[in-house]
């Protein structure tokens, strides 16, 4: 009897400490949740790198889901910008502009990019492969890990932000998810890191005997993050006040992770939503990358530089050089983190050659460069003929010249959203390279065919006014990067310059063939001058 008193007094003791367990882990943090006050979000480590503006400001927000949050903040339609704060940026996206209703509307499933529950399959195999390979290569090397295989959650930044993907752009002006991914892929450890596809195909193939581009143009690396998440990677390789020298062709200009960054602001601030979200971050090369790779042509270009300061480059002959490589400071290094859209497999994209494609050869020039009728004909192919792929065209090329990117040579798009479909600003990392220089050249698909948007249109020229100027609205956006300052004043000054170029030019043809002719919301709704009559130039 006494023995199974004991036995009695074991259990009660064993559930009174598994009660205790379940009230102390899951009931009291309930209550506590539910008992605190709505707190501001703790700021983040990286706060003090901006200067100090107005409180309450977007800018002033340190945390990085709260200050990105400032992107999409606006008040109703129609009403008075709230800018007790100071803030021309918070007072930009309150604008009635970035509250009108785009058309045609997103009502159903055939308006999103994505078929929510195949796309939902295709990544739990995509996770489950990658548990299986990772499992084998520890196996193969004799490694140990306690870590718990990856699971994907549904609620990921990176998975809605390819939920969210549209026929009107890449995100929505108010969804808070972009805010969510610039934090997590400033902030997520990474579990993998590889070369792009783009590189392994080159691995080895690499023609000398073209022309080379030593300037980093193959030295990117692709990022997997702890939530599964991908980015691009393209680390630093020129510093912020260094201009391009003159000397140089676009086409071996160096890539810079700050054009990148500054790139994804200014095509949101146009409204354009066209650019993958993109964020700098310092990343630690050995432990974020070598130690994490399993590419053994990426282990094998890292090195130890003379000041001790751990480096590689691109495997490529041409890139196989210790000078073209990147280093940390000693391990540190500042990089661009650019979102990865939805697989092909899921998303096809039609890679198309822009009409306005330069020559990439040292002494060539194509058709548009030497014929001021080159529009006539472009108009005249499908299918800039009956969609409003040209006025797309022209918001590419406005784009393109506020940041100086000669390198268009393609742009990508959806195929299901058809002729029609936005086109996706890819690859900006040329941009950004001298501020003291205009390319008017990057224009000639406005100057030459007088056609723009009336959406387009209008958000320049609320831009060119002094409480929404593009420059400052700009510079307080780019505040809120852990790389802080992205661009150099210089360069935030060359935008309101050649915005009042773009206007000038935009004028110009309106003077000569009227804004009915030259204005319109699509192509339906205005008939383009012919380029005889339209070769505007200045």
């Amino acid at each position: 009897m006494p023995g199974l008193r004991r036995d009695r007094l074991l259990t009660l003791l064993l559930l009174g400490a598994l009660l205790s367990a379940d009230l102390y882990f899951h009931l009291w943090p309930q209550v506590q949740r539910q008992l605190r006050p709505r707190e501001r979000p703790r700021g983040c480590h990286c706060a003090g790198r901006a200067s100090s503006p107005a409180p309450g400001s977007a800018a002033a927000s340190s945390d990085p889901g709260t200050v990105a949050h400032n992107f999409s903040r606006a008040g109703p339609a129609g009403a008075e910008p709230a800018d007790d704060s100071g803030s021309k940026l918070q007072a930009l996206f309150a604008h009635p502009l970035y509250h009108v209703l785009e058309e045609p509307p997103v009502l159903g499933p055939e308006d999103l990019l994505l078929a929510s529950q195949e796309a939902l399959r295709y990544y739990r195999r995509k996770v489950a492969r990658w548990n299986r390979r990772h499992k084998m290569y520890r196996e193969q090397l004799n490694l140990t890990s306690l870590d718990p295989p990856l699971q994907l959650r549904l609620e990921a930044s990176w998975v809605q932000f390819h939920l969210g993907i549209n026929r009107h752009g890449l995100y929505s002006r108010s969804s808070p998810l972009v805010s969510r991914l610039l934090h997590d892929m400033r902030h997520f450890p990474t579990i993998s890191a590889d070369y792009s596809q783009d590189e392994k195909a080159l691995l080895g193939a690499c023609d000398c005997t073209q022309i080379v581009k030593p300037s980093g143009v193959h030295l990117k690396l692709v990022l997997r993050f702890s939530d599964f998440g991908k980015a691009m990677f393209k680390p630093m390789r020129q510093q912020r006040d260094e201009e391009t020298p003159v000397d140089f062709f676009y086409f071996i200009d160096f890539q810079r992770h700050n054009a990148e960054i500054a790139a994804f602001h200014l095509d949101r601030i146009l409204d354009f939503r066209r650019v993958p979200p993109t964020v700098g971050r310092l990343v630690n090369v050995t432990k974020e990358i070598l130690e994490v790779t399993k590419n053994e042509i990426l282990q094998s270009v890292f090195f130890v530089s003379p000041a001790s300061n751990v480096c590689f480059f691109a495997k490529c002959p041409y890139m196989c050089k210790t000078e073209y490589a990147v280093c940390g400071n000693p391990h540190l290094l500042e990089g661009s983190l650019s979102a990865f859209l939805p697989s092909l497999n899921l998303a096809p994209r039609l890679s198309v050659p822009n009409p306005w494609i330069r020559s990439y050869t040292l002494a060539g020039k194509e058709e548009w460069e030497v014929n001021p009728l080159y529009c006539d004909t472009v108009k005249q192919i499908y299918p800039y003929n009956s969609s409003n792929r040209l006025l797309n065209i022209v918001d590419m090329a406005i784009f393109d010249f506020l940041i100086g990117n000669m390198d268009r040579h393609h742009y990508e798009m959806f195929t299901k959203f058809g002729d029609d479909g936005f086109l996706i600003h890819l690859d900006n990392a040329r941009g950004f390279g001298r501020h003291s220089h205009d390319e008017i050249s990057i224009l000639s698909p406005l100057s030459q065919c007088c056609v723009i948007k009336k959406k387009t249109f209008l958000h320049l020229q609320l831009l060119a006014q002094a409480n929404y100027r593009l420059s400052d609205v700009m510079r307080e956006s780019l505040l809120e990067d852990q790389l802080s300052p992205v661009l150099t004043e210089p360069h935030l000054l060359a935008l309101d310059r050649r915005l009042q170029i773009i206007l000038k030019t935009v004028e110009g043809c309106i003077e000569a063939y009227g804004e009915q002719s030259v204005v319109a919301n699509d192509l339906t709704e205005q008939s383009a001058p012919d380029s005889g009559q339209a070769n505007l130039t200045s």
